[in-house]
């Protein structure tokens, strides 16, 4: 099995920063793109960004600029910068990685359990 864990998220002032982390432990052989997506209350879930195991980037319109995502692929980690951070950013905060669990499988996706952001004054 593969197990995500999100952490750094929180409460934060309007025009703040925070930097997210998640790692993923467990059966990994290799894995490919990661990323981070978000929730917020009533809402579909939608993307942030995401990161090819080469370093590519892709961001959502509404994020440009504000965040950087990142990785470390010898601690199986991703990383999200964010910085001025608006109330609309209050979501929950989840991390994604699509992982080959053994040599010659195929790549599945997996889901931390989300964090907490709340950006209010």
């Amino acid at each position: 099995q593969v197990q995500l864990v999100e952490s750094g998220g929180g409460l934060v002032q309007p025009g703040g920063s925070l930097r997210l982390s998640c790692a993923a432990s467990g059966s990994i052989f290799i894995i490919n793109a990661m990323g981070w997506y978000r929730q917020a209350p009533g809402k579909q879930r939608e993307l942030v960004a995401t990161i090819t195991r080469g370093g590519s980037t892709n961001y959502a319109d509404s994020m440009q600029g504000r965040v950087t995502i990142s990785r470390d692929n010898t601690k199986n980690t991703v990383y999200l910068q964010m910085n001025t951070l608006k109330p609309e950013d209050t979501a929950v905060y989840y991390c994604n990685a699509d992982v080959r669990t053994f040599i010659g499988s195929s790549y599945r996706a997996y889901w931390g359990q989300g964090t907490q952001v709340t950006v209010s004054s």
